[in-house]
Order: C-alpha cells, then structure tokens, then sequence
C-alpha cells in the first residue's frame, strides 16, 4: 500500500478515454485517492467503470498546453489530440525538489487554480 499523501491524492496529470471525458491520475497513475497498485491500470484506458470521467466545458488545446509542465508534458493519440496531461516532472515536482519549494508549490496551485472556470458539460 502506497502511503505518501501528495503521490496518493494530489493529481499528476488528467487523461481523455475515448468519450472524450477527462480524469485526473495521482503520480502512481491511478484515480485519486487509490492507495494500492493491485488496482493499477491504463489512465483514460481503464477505470471506465467508475464515476472518474468528467466531460469539461472550454477544456481547449490552449487551456491543456498551459497546464502542461512543458512541452513534454502532453500526450497525443494518433489522431493528434492530446489525451495526457501531466502537471509536474521531476524537476517540478514540489516533493521532491530542493530548490525553492514555494515557488514550485505555487506553480503547481497555478496550474489547478485553471480547472476552476471550467464546468461539466452536462452541467449549466
């Protein structure tokens, strides 16, 4: 069983299944919350029986590029469209960095704080 709060329950990134519903996946790549890798699968390949996947408003190529730690940090199908996103690496990654952790925190927030405007779709 994992126990490291940030790995567990803070995202590391979202993926799109093909309904084109995003989720978001902590750093183990499981839903949030999963503490045990017995459950591991493929972000936005499995999980689709549980209620993870969200349909987004305004969830543009811009708004994913932005979030994104970098340009290595988008996935694309084979189509072109990102499916992956992933908001920290290595050397974002506030945990475990040395160099000023409030500054990576912050970024970090930054990135989250963009999901607030957006909105379900199936929702007003």
């Amino acid at each position: 069983m994992l126990n490291n709060f940030f790995r567990i329950n803070l995202p590391y990134g979202i993926a799109k299944n093909d309904n084109d519903e995003w989720m978001a996946f902590n750093r183990e790549y499981m839903p949030l919350g999963y503490n045990n890798i017995d459950y591991k699968g493929h972000v936005g390949h499995n999980y689709n029986e549980v209620p993870i996947y969200t349909k987004y408003k305004r969830l543009t190529e811009k708004v994913l590029i932005e979030i994104a730690h970098g340009t290595d940090g988008v996935q694309r199908n084979d189509k072109g469209e990102i499916n992956k996103v992933f908001f920290y690496d290595d050397a974002s990654n506030p945990v475990n960095q040395s160099k000023d952790k409030k500054e990576l925190w912050d970024e970090y927030f930054d990135k989250l704080k963009n999901f607030q405007n957006l909105k379900n779709r199936n929702n007003n």
